[in-house]
Parts: structure tokens; C-alpha cells; sequence
């Protein structure tokens, strides 16, 4: 597993919109999290900063503008946050997490039909 950096929660909530606006500025950013988060402009930018470091996002400066774009896709970082939890929590086992949420969680006939149709194409 290529071992990226971790992506705290609040630096998803930036991703997401990086993802869904890219390439954003940081105005951009925080006018889309203006809503749902009482953040100041500065946290956001520090946060955007943060990414940089890490390697997940990369940046083309027009003027005195940046112009944020991801280096990874959402599922890319998805994918590594998956195998990070299984390995740190399960020990990289994948029957024992699945055989946990199987039982503790609710599933609707629709779910359970839809898992069924995933194990069985996963037999094949």
C-alpha cells in the first residue's frame, strides 16, 4: 500500500469541495464552506496550506491568485483511508471488520439482497 499522508476531518470537508470545484481558489473554498462551518478565513487557508505539505493537493499561481487542484481523485484517498482503518483497528483483516458491522448494523432487505449479489459476484 502506498502510504500517504493521513487527511484529518476537517481537511476532507476541504478536499470535498477541491474535488467537486477544481481547480478553486481559496475564496472559493471558503465561499462553499461559509454555510456549514463557522471556520475563519485564515483556519481554511491553513488547512489548504496543510494539504500542500502533505501532497494532496498542488497549486498554479495566476497573478497573485493560487489555484488549488487535487493530486489525488476522492476514491484514490477513499481506498487508502479504508486499507489505514483496516489495518490500524483489524489488523489488516477484512472478515472480522465485515463479520463486526455485519452484526451490529441494520440492514434493509434491499441492502442485504445487494451485498448477496456482491459476494456472489466476488465467488465467481
Amino acid at each position: 500500500m502506498d502510504e500517504q499522508p493521513r487527511i484529518s476531518d476537517a481537511e476532507w470537508e476541504i478536499m470535498k469541495v477541491i474535488w467537486e470545484k477544481s481547480p478553486a481558489t481559496a475564496a472559493d473554498v471558503i465561499h462553499a464552506l461559509r454555510d456549514n462551518k463557522t471556520w475563519k478565513d485564515n483556519t481554511i487557508k491553513t488547512l489548504l496550506s496543510r494539504l500542500l505539505q502533505k501532497g494532496i493537493l498542488t497549486y498554479e499561481q495566476v497573478n497573485r491568485v493560487y489555484y488549488y487542484s487535487p493530486v489525488l481523485t476522492e476514491e484514490e484517498c477513499k481506498r487508502q483511508e479504508r486499507q489505514s482503518f483496516l489495518q490500524r483497528v483489524y489488523g489488516g483483516a477484512l472478515k472480522p471488520m465485515l463479520v463486526h458491522f455485519l452484526k451490529e448494523e441494520k440492514l434493509s432487505s434491499q441492502e442485504i439482497d445487494e451485498l448477496k449479489k456482491i459476494l456472489s459476484e466476488k465467488e465467481k
